[in-house]
């Protein structure tokens, strides 16, 4: 088995509770360097990775011959700069969500991984939740028949501001709508495929917040509408997807259980029953044929880092493309547009 040397750019929540336990939970892939200024994230990482050489310059990454993939857990606002530092020292990239702050450093960045032949992906983990992976399902087997509506939510209840970039209005790619909007927006592309026209609704909700705190994205089909919700101010949640078609519907309450699993502090490898919801989790299907709850599919947040080490290796096409993700970006931007001027926009 060929092991990639990889170097993880970022070692706060997002590198040590999000990527660490996956990656190190995969052969596959061998950490080499981390990148990591603060000591706190420097004592962690010197117990994940013992072997890993802890570094706070990024060209000494760069610099590295034998470091094949970058995986940058930084800020959003910083991620157009690493990558492309990384793809112009010849090293393949996985960004964390979302992909850049604009479509224009989207677009820089897929040019210069065509022109290197590099692999460049993001890492748009929700795909593989347990309930995405179920929605998808019924609609690729057509168990609703034609979708009419379709609606997803991420909520949280976090009345409270804390402060960080996430809630800085002055740096590029913060608030909710690049934060948690982004999972949603992906998935319905996924789904769906890009929307012909969008409408969005977007605020400030919270006490002192500065940076929105609650969305409503529409997404208009030719006979589908999709809409995308998120709210910090959601202390009883309803539905996290809603979907109806010609055939019948289907409800799903509740998370995804891996996300709680790696805030505990859980692995994959240790846990053979990874990703498994339990059946009071279980959406309800209700169709011309049957009325049931559905066994969810099994989340899995190893299958893109499976599947970019098979793409690196020449073995299988990505599943999450670059020009995918930066169609995500693109949405945002035309959401940001349709909100300052209160109409529809064409997705052009």
């Amino acid at each position: 088995m060929r092991i990639l040397n990889t170097a993880l750019v970022g070692y706060g929540s997002g590198g040590r509770i999000y990527n660490a336990p996956l990656i190190s939970s995969l052969p596959q892939f061998r950490v080499t360097r981390i990148l990591t200024s603060n000591p706190e994230n420097i004592r962690a990482a010197n117990i994940d990775f013992p072997e890993a050489k802890v570094v706070d310059e990024f060209l000494e990454i760069c610099n590295d011959p034998e470091i094949e993939l970058v995986i940058i857990v930084l800020p959003n606002h910083l991620h157009y700069r690493y990558a492309k530092q990384a793809l112009e020292n010849g090293k393949h990239v996985l960004v964390e969500k979302p992909f850049t702050t604009t479509v224009n450093e989207a677009n820089e960045l897929i040019e210069l991984a065509k022109q290197k032949n590099l692999v460049l992906s993001v890492n748009h983990n929700r795909r593989w939740d347990s309930d995405f992976r179920t929605v998808k399902k019924l609609v690729e087997h057509n168990i609703l028949g034609d979708i009419v509506e379709y609606e997803a939510h991420f909520d949280r209840f976090r009345p409270s501001v804390k402060v960080g970039w996430k809630e800085d209005p002055d740096i590029p790619g913060s608030g909710i709508v690049y934060d948690l909007g982004s999972h949603l927006i992906d998935q319905a592309l996924n789904l769906f495929g890009n929307p012909t026209e969008l409408f969005a609704d977007i605020r400030i909700q919270r006490e002192g917040a500065k940076v929105p705190d609650n969305f409503e994205i529409l997404l208009f089909y030719s006979n589908l509408k999709v809409s995308l919700k998120g709210g910090m101010l959601v202390k009883e949640k309803g539905p996290a997807f809603s979907v109806f078609g010609t055939r019948g519907s289907f409800l799903k309450y509740g998370a995804d259980v891996q996300e709680e699993a790696l805030k505990a502090g859980k692995k994959p490898a240790d846990d053979p029953e990874w990703g498994m919801e339990p059946e009071e989790s279980w959406g309800k299907l209700n169709t011309i044929d049957t009325e049931e709850f559905l066994a969810s599919a099994p989340g899995d947040y190893l299958l893109p880092y499976l599947n970019l080490y098979q793409t690196i290796l020449g073995e299988e096409e990505l599943e999450v493309k670059p020009g995918q993700a930066r169609d995500v970006i693109k949405v945002i931007e035309l959401a940001e547009k349709s909100h300052r001027e209160k109409c529809i926009v064409q997705f052009t």
